[in-house]
């Protein structure tokens, strides 16, 4: 008797709500996309100007390790790092480190290395390894299921940066070239093409015997 008075009970179990998760259109060939459908979050799609992924107020900007490589050689990484870091919370998740070695590929590995560090330290952006796409959806459902808390609103903040701090970024990259170094060689250079084309002897005036490891890691 109770079975059949259940059956016909008004009171209905509310449908469970699917966790939403903002999606740029760009990641429409990437798999991420369907596995977290399958995990039984909801995508939604839009067009991002910063980011491939928003939960809730963190964005999370992906990069294969080739994409990532690339972006560092054109310098089109610093950009997109500014533009993150609107964000109050933010991350930079580097996908592929099973693949491909994240210390191959035209760039010196030191360099690389001093790279991550001023992502980590100077830009305050934590920075997530993953080995395939596979494992940036686990990530990413680890990550929107942490972020299940009372709605508030998503306030972009304005981070203003200098040139003379983006170029700065840019050298403390390279091994051995601190915060002084690098002011003094804009200071002295003005642009990064002028350094980067600078002689050997004229960068010795301020990196020392540390010119030639930086003209070696150029060419």
């Amino acid at each position: 008797m109770k079975q059949i008075l259940n059956i016909f009970s008004s009171k209905k179990t509310p449908p469970s709500q699917k966790i939403e998760i903002t999606v740029d259109h760009r990641e429409k060939n990437s798999l991420i996309p369907a596995f977290l459908e399958e995990k039984g979050f909801q995508v939604k799609w839009k067009q991002l100007p910063v980011a491939d992924y928003l939960i809730k107020d963190t964005a999370v900007e992906r990069k294969t390790v080739a994409d990532l490589k690339s972006s560092i050689i054109n310098k089109r990484i610093v950009s997109q790092l500014l533009e993150l870091k609107q964000y109050p919370k933010h991350l930079l998740l580097v996908e592929g480190i099973i693949d491909e070695d994240i210390y191959s590929g035209g760039i010196h590995e030191n360099a690389f290395r001093g790279f991550l560090l001023s992502v980590a330290l100077e830009f305050q952006t934590p920075i997530i390894f993953t080995h395939n796409e596979k494992d940036t959806a686990k990530y990413l459902a680890v990550l929107a299921k942490k972020q299940q808390k009372p709605e508030h609103a998503i306030r972009a903040s304005k981070i203003l940066r200098s040139r003379e701090e983006q170029l700065q970024f840019i050298l403390e990259g390279f091994p051995n070239v601190g915060g002084a170094k690098a002011k003094a060689l804009i200071e002295k250079f003005r642009t990064l093409n002028n350094i980067f084309n600078a002689s050997e002897e004229e960068l010795s005036e301020i990196l020392g015997k540390r010119a030639e490891e930086f003209k070696e890691l150029l060419n």
